[in-house]
């Protein structure tokens, strides 16, 4: 098997798996945020509101570095084969 052809399978299931990984994380965010918010307010002793902000924030950063350190490397290696 060729590096470049490896490279890009590899490239390829990471990026299945970290947008799998991104469904899940938000679904189970959707689903169950009161229960979620509950723990997590008092392991850190954080408001509703903050959570909700803290929620987001994590959903935007996972998609964004999947984007930057799985998807567009896949692309690019795509584009030169």
């Amino acid at each position: 098997m060729n590096s470049l052809e490896a490279m890009t399978a590899f490239f390829g299931w990471t990026t299945i798996i970290n947008f799998a990984l991104l469904l899940v994380s938000s679904i189970t965010v959707i689903a169950a945020r009161e229960s979620i918010a509950r723990l997590h307010g008092k392991m850190f002793g954080l408001e509703s509101a903050d959570l909700s902000r803290a929620y987001f924030q994590y959903i935007a950063q996972f998609k964004i570095a999947i984007m930057v350190f799985s998807l567009t490397p896949y692309i690019a290696l795509k584009l030169m084969a």
